[in-house]
């Protein structure tokens, strides 16, 4: 799908239809916004601008060259938008290319970051007059959506670090829990370094202009704060599983031990019973002074090791 926001009589209107571009020159066009194109979309654009639009395998390379690249008329980059799922996260490659003023951004997902500067550009596109500057904008919205996803994080691990404190159930669910969790801060943070050097590279650049590079130093501090944010997060999340490893090996080490103890207690009388075993009648046939005699040893053996635990503090 396709979609122009272009200037009309001081105002910024929008239009699906392809053949709108053969009426508008370069100044009346601001955006043009590439949602899972077509061929013949790509096409229509690639004439338009008289550049070569990436495909979807080269905004998805890692290399810093395929992230972001200059030639003489036109502006590359590429970077991944976070996108929250039910349990776990994932990544959406988006392509930005610059041309003439004009930004042309190819995505296969709907994505809030646009649709929130693309209600700004409709209602007062003074604030974003340019392609350089809707980038900005996009970018600044993007960088607030992963503060919040970090804020949500957080408050999920002070959930379950709660949870640790009051002796909540402690298992293999809760451990898989806090993985996910590590899981999602690690994409998070490969997404946030991701902003930041697609940034870096901006702010290198001579071709955007100076007015941006203020809000552009305020979105390398905020990553930067974000980064740090996400760091102790992990740090957090470690301390956490490790907390929660060490409890379970100690409530195993308590049943062994209970174990352990119940063999011990009853390992004197067995072996007196198999010493007299063979050699003492059954009460039903007489001589209940004998076996009430091994009886008495046996708990009198039980006695003894009760207090041998007693006195080293083992129980």
């Amino acid at each position: 799908m396709l979609e122009i926001y272009y200037k009309q009589k001081g105002q910024v209107v929008t239009t699906c239809e392809i053949d709108a571009l053969d009426q508008l020159g370069y100044d009346d066009v601001l955006w043009i916004d590439l949602s899972a194109p077509t061929g013949e979309e790509k096409r229509a654009i690639e004439t338009f601008l008289n550049t070569t639009l990436q495909s979807r395998a080269q905004a998805e390379e890692i290399e810093s060259s395929s992230r972001y690249s200059e030639n003489e008329t036109a502006i590359f980059a590429n970077t991944n938008f976070l996108i929250p799922g039910p349990e776990s996260y994932s990544m959406e490659a988006v392509s930005f290319i610059l041309c003439e003023g004009i930004i042309v951004t190819i995505r296969h997902v709907p994505l809030k970051s646009f649709t929130d500067v693309q209600r700004r550009i409709l209602s007062n596109f003074r604030a974003l007059p340019t392609g350089y500057h809707i980038l900005v904008g996009i970018l600044e919205n993007r960088i607030d959506l992963d503060a919040d996803m970090i804020e949500l994080m957080s408050k999920e691990i002070a959930q379950y670090s709660k949870k640790v404190s009051l002796g909540g159930a402690m298992g293999e669910e809760l451990l898989l829990d806090i993985n996910q969790l590590q899981e999602n801060t690690m994409l998070v943070r490969e997404n946030i370094v991701d902003k930041q050097r697609m940034i870096s590279s901006i702010l290198k650049s001579d071709k955007f202009p100076r007015d941006v590079f203020v809000k552009l130093n305020v979105l390398i501090k905020d990553i930067n704060s974000l980064i740090n944010h996400t760091n102790f997060s992990f740090e957090r999340l470690e301390y956490l599983q490790n907390t929660i490893l060490g409890l379970i090996n100690l409530e195993q080490n308590r049943i062994m031990k209970i174990f352990t103890f119940v063999s011990l207690l009853f390992m004197p009388p067995t072996l007196i019973a198999s010493i007299f075993g063979m050699n003492v009648h059954l009460p039903i046939f007489g001589n209940l002074a004998d076996f009430a005699m091994v009886m008495l040893i046996m708990l009198i053996a039980v006695g003894i090791v009760l207090i041998f635990f007693k006195m080293k503090k083992m129980l």
